[in-house]
Formats: C-alpha cells, sequence, structure tokens
C-alpha cells in the first residue's frame, strides 16, 4: 500500500487495487477515512476520525490534489 505523505499525524495513502474515481485514504490514532479527490474532494467514509480531522484532512487533500493525483497515476502506469 503505497503510501503518498505524512501530516499532522495523518497518513494519506492508496491500496494496490483501486478504483476510479481518483481516492485517498488517510488514518490517524483515532481511525480512516475515505476521500476522493477528484473531480471534487468529497468525504466517501469514515471510521472513527473526529470531525476536526476530518476537516483537517480535506484541507491537506485539497491542497495537495496535484500531488496525489500525480502519485495516483504513477502508481496505477496512467503517467505520460
Amino acid at each position: 500500500m503505497p503510501e503518498v505523505f505524512r501530516m499532522f499525524g495523518m497518513r494519506f495513502f492508496f491500496f494496490a487495487n483501486e478504483h476510479l474515481p481518483i481516492h485517498i485514504h488517510v488514518q490517524n490514532a483515532d481511525g480512516r477515512a475515505k476521500f476522493q479527490v477528484s473531480p471534487k474532494v468529497k468525504l466517501l467514509s469514515n471510521k472513527g476520525l473526529k470531525s476536526s480531522d476530518i476537516k483537517l484532512a480535506e484541507a491537506v487533500i485539497e491542497e495537495n490534489e496535484t500531488t496525489i493525483i500525480k502519485a495516483w497515476e504513477v502508481f496505477h502506469g496512467k503517467a505520460e
């Protein structure tokens, strides 16, 4: 499972056999969430993350959207 980055005590990563839409998993000590990245950042599921962590993760994803999409494309063999 490729890790894209760690920030604010949260790990942002993909699983090996991911599917569209482009999305990223976020995990910290409290739980895990999944966010759609493209075409718009949106919470898809949450298992234990506090609302403040959800908001922070969403902001981090929005700020790093290009990096996440590039990592997705490289990992899934779609980079040009």
